[in-house]
C-alpha cells in the first residue's frame, strides 16, 4: 500500500471521521454545506420566478421543465397519498422535492461532490418541517383532543390492549416517523458518498504502488467510481421521491377521519 507516498505529499493517512467533511469557509457558521443550501435555495427561486414570469399557453423550455414538476409532484404523490384533498399541499411537496433532489444531486456535481443531506443535521431539519406540518393540519382539522384520540387509540380494541397499544403508537405517530424520516435520507446520501470516497481514494492509493499488478488494478477501482457516480444520481432522485412521498402520506393521515 502506500501510505507512505500519502505522508509524503502531506495528506492526513488514514483518513479519519472529521477528514470527511469540508472544513469551515468562515467560522462555524459559515460551512461547505451552509454555502451549498443557500445556492440551492437561489437556484430553485430563480429557476421558478423565471419559468413563471411570463406563463404562455404554449410553454416555453423553462416553462414546461417547471410545470413538469409540479405535475409530477401533484400527481403522482400529492393525488395519490391524499386524493383531491391533497393538491393544495403541492406547492409545499413540491418545493420540498426539488430542494431535496437539488441538494442530493449536488453529491456528484464536481467541486461540490457531497450532499448536504449526508450531514445529519439538514435531514433533521427537513423532517421537522413535514413533521411540525402534518401534526398541525391534523390538529387543525380535527381539534387537539380528536387528533390525539385518533392518533393513539385503535378502534375495536380491548381496553385493556391500550395499555400496550398507545405508549406503540405514540412511539410509531410521534417519534419513528420523524426519525426514520430523517435517517433514511442522511444513511443513503452518507453511504453514496462513501462508496465513492472509497473507490476514488482507493484508485489513487492504488495508483501510487510500487507494484506494477496494483497500479494496473487501480483502473477497475476509477471505473467503480464512475459507475458508482450514476448510481448516487439514481439515489438521489429516489430519496427526493421517498421523503417526499412519505411526508404527503403522513399529512394525508392526520387528515383522515379515522387512522
Amino acid at each position: 500500500m502506500s501510505g507512505q507516498l500519502v505522508v509524503a505529499q502531506e495528506l492526513p493517512w488514514p483518513p479519519s471521521v472529521g477528514d470527511f467533511y469540508p472544513p469551515n469557509v468562515a467560522g462555524p457558521w459559515v460551512t461547505k454545506f451552509s454555502i451549498m443550501i443557500w445556492i440551492a435555495v437561489a437556484l430553485l427561486i430563480i429557476f421558478f420566478v423565471a419559468a413563471y414570469r411570463r406563463p404562455k399557453l404554449v410553454p416555453g423550455k423553462g416553462q414546461w421543465a417547471a410545470e413538469a414538476v409540479y405535475g409530477l409532484v401533484r400527481d403522482n404523490i400529492a393525488r395519490e397519498q391524499m386524493g383531491n384533498a391533497g393538491i393544495r399541499f403541492a406547492p409545499y411537496l413540491t418545493v420540498l422535492f426539488s430542494f431535496i433532489l437539488l441538494t442530493n444531486i449536488f453529491s456528484i456535481v464536481p467541486g461540490l461532490q457531497i450532499s448536504p443531506n449526508s450531514h445529519i443535521a439538514f435531514p433533521i431539519v427537513l423532517a421537522a418541517i413535514s413533521y411540525v406540518m402534518y401534526n398541525y393540519v391534523g390538529v387543525r382539522k380535527h381539534g387537539l383532543g380528536k387528533y390525539l384520540k385518533q392518533s393513539l387509540i385503535l378502534p375495536g380494541v380491548p381496553w385493556p390492549m391500550h395499555f400496550l397499544l398507545i405508549p406503540i403508537e405514540f412511539l410509531q405517530n410521534f417519534v419513528v416517523r420523524p426519525v426514520t424520516l430523517a435517517l433514511r435520507l442522511f444513511a443513503n446520501m452518507f453511504a453514496g458518498h462513501l462508496l465513492l470516497l472509497v473507490f476514488t481514494v482507493g484508485g489513487f492509493v492504488m495508483l501510487g504502488s510500487s507494484s506494477i499488478f496494483v497500479q494496473v488494478t487501480s483502473v477497475f477501482s476509477f471505473a467503480m467510481a464512475i459507475v458508482m457516480a450514476f448510481f448516487e444520481a439514481l439515489v438521489a432522485v429516489l430519496q427526493a421521491y421517498v421523503f417526499v412521498t412519505l411526508s404527503a402520506n403522513y399529512i394525508g393521515t392526520s387528515l383522515a377521519d379515522e387512522h
